[in-house]
């Protein structure tokens, strides 16, 4: 079992963590983008609707929104998020900002690249430091 823990989970939970950074990372420099592109759209709720998360026997709900907007060029786009505030429901009008090069990953949440720049440095940090101690054990384990 101990071979099994060492050589095949932890491994597995290393790549979870140096996936889950980058995905944050990707994120967030996607969120900047389309904050700094300057082009927003009036767009449309399309759906939204809540999902449940079971930690440690605690429920978590995640708010998902799903919206619909027309670009600069003319074309329809739509995109799913998460966050945003509970009162808003389908058919609801929002301001979206997106960039140019890929309106499908816009967004419907207020700039605030100080708060993202937070959470970035604080998600990073902890993905970093379970992936070091997970590397360090394995590693005195071999």
């Amino acid at each position: 079992m101990d071979g099994f823990v060492f050589h095949v989970l932890f491994p597995l939970l290393i790549a979870l963590a140096v996936w889950a950074g980058l995905a944050l990372v990707r994120r967030t420099r996607e969120r900047r983008a389309a904050w700094e592109s300057g082009l927003t759209a009036q767009a449309r709720v399309v759906d939204a609707y809540q999902r449940v998360q079971m930690v440690n026997d605690v429920a978590r709900r995640i708010q998902w929104h799903e919206y619909e907007f027309t670009d600069a060029g003319g074309r329809a786009v739509q995109f799913k998020e998460t966050g945003g505030p509970a009162s808003r429901v389908a058919g609801d009008s929002t301001l979206v900002y997106y960039a140019a090069e890929e309106p499908e990953r816009a967004t419907a949440s207020e700039p605030s690249p100080g708060k993202d720049m937070a959470g970035l440095v604080f998600g990073l940090g902890v993905f970093g430091v379970g992936a070091v101690i997970l590397l360090n054990v394995t590693i005195e384990y071999w």
